[in-house]
């Protein structure tokens, strides 16, 4: 049952944790990916069971990649009852932000310091990535991007434990927003990365720093306690997963 896992297509720029290696990396890359995307809801239950089938691993590696997921606070370990998406009170949503905010300032006061031209490009890059997801109507792709941005970002700071905070914190914020966020879900944060590109680029750290608080203001601003965006049915999810083993299959008999 170990030899149907198959990683990622596209290799993630921000995510050193990986998208191939070992079957846990990749349950876990394919795991955090759709907690970026939305597509899992706060809350949801993450059935050993079925997440075995769906990526047709053993219960071990599953248990192996929830255990990575719960250490970073997006899923919570429930003694005798299961793994369950983290599902973030108001209180410690607020706690969050704040979090994200102190990190996010040191971050980007850093990346003004220590950003090499090669970063900038890598960042322009991602940017153009994101809009061109939103152009197309791939929302879900759009948010992971706009997230691994911060994830870059903290790359371009140089400093390891920043980057492991980070990582955790946008995860736990693409929760937050996946379960506040208004009805009104216009979304212009590439804008607003490449204004902050800039003023990296200019080593502008005042700027860049009134820059992020801004944009950290725009998405605070549009959390409240009625939304519910994500799926709560692992199988649809991760349907495409599912859809390429079929695929695999079916090949594999005509092959015969």
């Amino acid at each position: 049952m170990n030899d149907q896992l198959q990683p990622l297509k596209k290799p993630s720029r921000a995510g050193k944790a990986g998208r191939s290696g070992t079957q846990d990396d990749i349950v876990y890359a394919h795991i955090f990916e759709a907690i970026l995307e939305q597509r899992l809801a706060p809350g949801t239950k993450l059935s050993e069971e079925a997440l075995g089938e769906i990526f047709g691993v053993s219960r071990t590696i599953i248990r192996r990649a929830l255990s990575r997921l719960a250490h970073e606070g997006v899923v919570l370990l429930r003694p005798n009852r299961g793994a369950v998406v983290s599902s973030p009170s108001v209180e410690e949503a607020r706690q969050v932000f704040f979090a994200r905010r102190m990190v996010e300032r040191s971050i980007t006061e850093l990346a003004v310091e220590h950003a090499t031209a090669e970063h900038i490009a890598e960042l322009r890059q991602m940017v153009l990535d994101e809009r061109d997801s939103f152009s197309r109507g791939d929302r879900g792709a759009g948010i992971r991007l706009s997230g691994e941005f911060h994830l870059k970002l903290a790359e371009a700071a140089m400093n390891a434990p920043l980057i492991s905070f980070q990582r955790s914190l946008v995860s736990q914020t693409s929760l937050i927003i996946a379960q506040y966020e208004s009805g009104n879900r216009s979304h212009c944060s590439y804008d607003e990365h490449t204004q902050l590109i800039d003023a990296i680029e200019a080593r502008d750290a005042v700027l860049a720093v009134n820059l992020m608080m801004h944009h950290m203001d725009h998405i605070d601003s549009k959390l409240n306690l009625d939304e519910e965006g994500a799926s709560d049915d692992l199988h649809a999810v991760f349907s495409h997963l599912l859809q390429t083993k079929k695929a695999g299959r079916a090949g594999s008999s005509v092959k015969g």
